[in-house]
């Protein structure tokens, strides 16, 4: 195994993200079993479902580049759709729910980092209690029921279309855009690949790494804000269980873009592919007949693919 490893051909290969191999072979086999699929109005049905899942992808890439984690998105999503539905704010606009979706968002995060970087204060340990204090919250407060009903502008911004593409699928692709040029082109960028390679030289050559560490738990905490919102439109109703199992699913997707703990040779689009593998997963597995059982452990499959692939990365210079 090792000599394979060292092998240069094999080395190159380990450094193109394996979301871009799935990616193709899924789209091979929905192109063999039902070509009639590869249809713009019906794959952009598809992915306008996983734009949640790959909303979130962006700031947990973010944290992951800075060697941490952020399992909270699934509760600050059920947080911010109990707060828009439960009825708690009669007559808000949608820029109320919007800033307070924000806000929300950045609180936690800000707590989140505040944990993780300046108390130092385990990532996993930190973000899954705060998600499991918040989904202890909301059921508290919905008294364990369906809240309500979400108010009609938001699906009706959800189902809107332009140029036949889905808004919220053009939304994603430009919000990727924007956070690759936060990680490519500016400081905070550049701070985030110096902490990722080594937190301790960066520290020596001026970088702020417990505020660079703040900052990106404080971006994924907006960033998972950004999501609640989209995936609070496409279910159109209150919930006391959506967007739990995003996070997992995120830090799966995010390995199998080629972003592993403090490595980010997949850049953002190799996440952005390992999303959308997500969603061409359902559509071969509905294609083919498999019902949820099978679909979930094909989803299993993918996440224990990715965490080997990132146990192997990390054994490769």
């Amino acid at each position: 195994m090792t000599a394979v490893l060292a092998n240069p051909i094999a080395r190159r290969l380990l450094r193109i993200p394996p979301s871009y191999f799935v990616f193709l072979v899924l789209l091979a086999t929905l192109w063999i079993a039902r070509p009639n699929m590869l249809n713009l109005n019906i794959m952009g049905i598809f992915i306008r479902q996983i734009v949640p899942l790959g909303i979130l992808v962006l700031g947990q890439l973010v944290v992951m580049r800075v060697k941490s984690i952020d399992l909270s998105g699934g509760g600050i999503i059920l947080l911010i759709n109990y707060f828009i539905s439960s009825g708690s704010f009669p007559g808000a606009s949608l820029p109320f729910f919007i800033v307070l979706a924000l806000a929300t968002g950045l609180v936690i995060g800000l707590f989140n980092g505040f944990m993780i970087g300046i108390r130092r204060v385990s990532a996993v340990i930190v973000t899954l209690a705060v998600s499991i204090i918040l989904v202890g919250l909301v059921q508290f407060l919905s008294s364990g029921n369906p809240p309500g009903d979400v108010p009609k502008l938001f699906n009706d911004l959800y189902n809107t279309k332009f140029l036949s593409v889905p808004t919220p699928v053009l939304f994603w692709i430009m919000l990727t855009a924007v956070v690759w040029l936060l990680l490519s082109q500016t400081v905070f960028g550049r701070y985030v690949a110096s902490v990722g390679e080594n937190a301790e030289a960066a520290h020596f050559s001026g970088v702020p790494v417990q505020r660079t560490v703040i900052l990106a738990h404080t971006l994924a905490g907006l960033i998972a804000a950004i999501a609640a919102l989209v995936q609070t439109g496409s279910i159109a109703v209150g919930s006391v269980r959506v967007g739990l199992d995003l996070p997992i699913l995120a830090v799966a997707a995010t390995i199998l873009g080629g972003v592993a703990f403090g490595r980010g040779d997949g850049g953002v689009w190799g996440p952005f592919f390992g999303s959308l593998c997500f969603a061409l997963l359902f559509v071969v597995m509905t294609v083919l007949g498999i019902d949820e059982p099978g679909k979930l452990i094909a989803q299993g499959a993918i996440i224990l693919g990715a965490a080997i692939f990132y146990g192997v990365r990390v054994r490769t210079p």
